[in-house]
């Protein structure tokens, strides 16, 4: 089983990131802190999150060498036109040269190839070693690739047990496209009677036995905490695995 997956652009992905959605202030910067502290080496924020300058600092002042962390940013569709520029605003902040992955926020009602061209350019320039998209449709996904002739490396989506679709899984293994899942423990996933079994008979947290799903079907994903405990807890899953019996009650937990 892989812990990461190696994007076209040559960027090594862990599976586990640390998520900071809805992460503010000295929040996001505590939190991320706490991350890296704990082992994550995967970042996730975004423009539209508001928290890329504190990540940025969490990272600058965490010691750990640039290359060692995956950091991912997007660009929201409204940037339609500016791209390059906001990309520059989003290094800016973060306080590096390039990103590791650049996604399209969502689709939005932006011109989609003339977007995805922008993010093939920023490509290019070495701003971004790997570009995505997030919340596409496989059909956006061929749109995008039939414009330029470059498929997007990574598609970033709400996952989780209960949304679960083999058909979807495998629309983007077919494309060879990676599925990064986000908001995993939304949505009742931690509440679950069929998770909080699994978790109460492995003794784990119904959140590691999510995140660990997630690591089974090769999936990245991005739990999100601002409690350091939580956040400790929920990078510490390499030391068990879910039996084939485990993934499957889980996988049936979606409707197909």
């Amino acid at each position: 089983m892989t812990d990461s997956h190696t994007l076209p652009g040559g960027g090594v992905m862990p599976l586990l990131g640390f998520g900071t959605w809805q992460i503010k202030g000295d929040k996001a910067t505590s939190a991320t802190a706490a991350a890296l502290e704990a082992g994550y080496r995967h970042l996730d924020t975004a423009m539209v999150y508001g928290n890329e300058s504190e990540v940025g600092r969490a990272l600058g002042d965490s010691g750990i060498d640039r290359d060692d962390v995956f950091v991912t940013t997007k660009c929201p569709p409204n940037r339609a036109g500016h791209e390059l520029e906001t990309l520059q605003q989003s290094l800016e902040k973060l306080g590096t040269d390039h990103v590791d992955l650049w996604l399209v926020h969502w689709p939005g009602g932006a011109d989609l190839a003339a977007l995805w061209s922008a993010f093939v350019a920023a490509q290019q320039q070495g701003l971004a070693r790997d570009i995505g998209v997030s919340n596409f449709s496989p059909e956006q996904i061929d749109e995008v690739e039939r414009a330029t002739g470059v498929r997007p490396a990574v598609n970033q989506i709400e996952w989780s047990p209960l949304l679960y679709r083999s058909s979807v899984e495998a629309a983007h293994r077919d494309r060879g496209v990676v599925l990064e899942g986000y908001s995993a423990l939304r949505g009742g996933t931690l509440t679950h009677p069929t998770i909080t079994g699994i978790a109460e008979r492995l003794g784990r947290t119904p959140a590691q036995v999510i995140i660990r799903w997630h690591l089974e079907h090769g999936t990245v994903v991005i739990p999100k905490s601002e409690n350091p405990e939580r956040i400790r807890s929920n990078v510490q899953v390499e030391d068990f695995t879910l039996g084939a019996e485990d993934v499957a009650a889980l996988d049936a937990l979606g409707k197909d």
